[in-house]
């Protein structure tokens, strides 16, 4: 998979990939419930949180990734 693109929206990664709720919360960021996440892109909030985001892309992927399939 590739990495999740740095303009995608916080709050759309939230809603269609829940299991990056740990992944959030795991670096303290507090995106999740944010009033701000339908406006902050992935790099928006790594800029916010001091975070380097091909990294924290890669955690991201790596979660969505490991999450099982349904269905």
């Amino acid at each position: 998979m590739p990495l999740i693109d740095k303009t995608i929206l916080v709050s759309q990664i939230l809603a269609d990939h829940p299991q990056t709720v740990s992944v959030f919360l795991k670096y303290d960021m507090l995106c999740v419930g944010c009033l701000v996440a339908p406006f902050h892109t992935i790099e928006d909030a790594c800029l916010e949180h001091d975070l380097v985001e091909t990294a924290f892309r890669r955690v991201l992927t790596d979660a969505i990734s490991a999450a099982p399939v349904s269905g």
